[in-house]
């Protein structure tokens, strides 16, 4: 095991090395490294991230979805959804961000990592519950937040915030039902109210 943990710099050669034309992108920003990869290389590149001498990533420690859509107040042109992972090395001390995107916004769709890491298998089960990312060789890609009925992908940018449908307990079914939605959106604009000398402040 390597007590000093390497540099970002030694890393993003090894990487380079060890990856070579199936990266797309190797970024360095505030000590961490992230490589872009495009979703035909994906899980070729996280076999050889886990497996590659200078590589050694044997652990999954993170994996979310990301919605794109409003990114930099709009003015993103790429691919609407991205799936990104966080990779330790316990035996080198190094680790490694890699984001990949989904080819088609309307059926945003990757391999699943969970033939490399076991652990990936709930993280990837999130991201398909919240986002509609699904996960090519998963062997139980289900919801694992929302309820089995729930209708959409919460944490899509054009999910509505009340919600598509809303469940109560009802006490003459004696079950749970699904209701269409009672409440209206509306925005609230906060009022701040302070002392005339507020902050030593003289008028």
């Amino acid at each position: 095991m390597t007590v000093v943990a390497i540099s970002p710099e030694s890393l993003k050669s090894s990487l380079a090395a060890a990856l070579g034309d199936k990266v797309k992108s190797l970024h360095m920003a505030f000590g961490e490294v992230t490589v872009a990869v495009d979703a035909a290389d994906y899980l070729a590149v996280m076999q050889a991230l886990r497996d590659a001498a200078g590589c050694q990533f044997e652990q999954l420690v993170d994996l979310c979805g990301v919605d794109y859509s409003t990114y930099r107040d709009g003015a993103w042109e790429g691919a609407r959804y991205g799936v990104v992972v966080h990779l330790l090395s316990v035996s080198l001390n190094q680790r490694v961000r890699v984001r990949v995107f989904c080819p088609e916004d309307d059926f945003p769709l990757v391999a699943s990592v969970t033939p490399l890491w076991n652990s990936a298998s709930w993280y990837e089960r999130e991201a398909f519950d919240l986002y509609g990312i699904v996960f090519e060789g998963h062997e139980d890609l289900r919801r694992i937040l929302t309820d089995y009925g729930f209708i959409g992908h919460p944490f899509r940018k054009d999910f509505p915030m009340t919600g598509h449908v809303e469940m109560r307990y009802d006490p003459e079914l004696r079950r749970v039902v699904y209701e269409p939605v009672s409440i209206e959106l509306r925005e609230n604009t906060p009022r701040i109210i302070r002392e005339d000398n507020y902050g030593g402040l003289k008028h």
